[in-house]
């Protein structure tokens, strides 16, 4: 059986990211608490188009339309399986759900509707 991932791709406005950085450490102590294989938050170094023959490929700043005070984060966390996902997912949500429930203004570094996506089966690894 394959691992299957989890995939984000986030705007952190330029300011923000020490905030960012820390809440995606309390982030990955939960997830990888509860089960996840490995957790990665990256932030944008190289966003620049390539070369693809006579064609350039698009930034992620592109899809993510985001503006020069603001950088691009790709995040990702790898599980067992879908169902694993699942599992640890539901147990993170509630685990974080019982400690901001007092925090009803907390406000997050990041606008979530920015934010894109994704479950993904892994169909290549290395």
């Amino acid at each position: 059986m394959g691992k299957y991932v989890d995939g984000f791709v986030l705007v952190v406005p330029k300011g923000k990211e020490a905030e960012y950085q820390k809440m995606a450490e309390m982030g990955r102590d939960a997830w990888m608490k509860h089960g996840a294989l490995q957790y990665f938050e990256c932030r944008g170094d190289d966003l620049k188009p390539q070369e693809m023959g006579e064609e350039k490929s698009r930034t992620f700043t592109e899809i993510a339309d985001a503006s020069g005070d603001e950088n691009v984060w790709f995040s990702f966390i790898v599980f067992e399986s879908k169902q694993h996902r699942d599992e640890v997912n539901k147990k993170v949500m509630a685990e974080m759900e019982e400690q901001y429930k007092d925090h009803a203004d907390f406000e997050m570094p990041v606008q979530s509707s920015r934010m894109a996506y994704g479950g993904f089966d892994v169909a290549v690894e290395g």
